[in-house]
């Protein structure tokens, strides 16, 4: 998760913001789907510009900070043979706190996806153009 942005950034970072999208569901309907500009972002945010980092998605630059809390958490538990994790991992009002937002989220940008793109412009981002 962390590596394919990166090697994304290091070998076409001049056309980043103009390639297509290579979401399925992007292709096939035009809009974006809750993940859609997570790569994009997380590029971003290894060049530095957290704007439009936040931009392409509001949860891209946590995905490196997440991931990398993860793997010290999950080393320090190989090391000390103590459990640190599962209790946050398994834990459903987290599961339903994260699907609210990242819902939410997607509501929302779905609605300003719509009022600032036209019908042509939404074909154009789908394989039916």
């Amino acid at each position: 998760m962390l590596a394919v942005p990166f090697f994304i950034m290091l070998s076409s970072h001049e056309h980043i913001e103009t390639e297509q999208s290579l979401c399925p569901f992007k292709m096939v309907t035009g809009f974006p789907c809750p993940g859609c500009g997570i790569t994009k972002s997380i590029i971003f945010f290894y060049q530095g510009d957290l704007l439009k980092s936040l931009e392409y998605h509001v949860l891209g630059p946590f995905v490196p900070i997440a991931s990398i809390i993860a793997i010290l958490i999950l080393l320090a538990e190989l090391v000390t043979q103590k459990n640190y994790f599962s209790s946050i991992l398994y834990s459903t009002k987290l599961a339903y706190a994260l699907a609210i937002l990242l819902g939410t989220y997607h509501s929302i940008r779905l609605v300003i996806f719509i009022s600032t793109h036209t019908v042509q412009q939404i074909l154009t981002e789908s394989i039916w153009q």
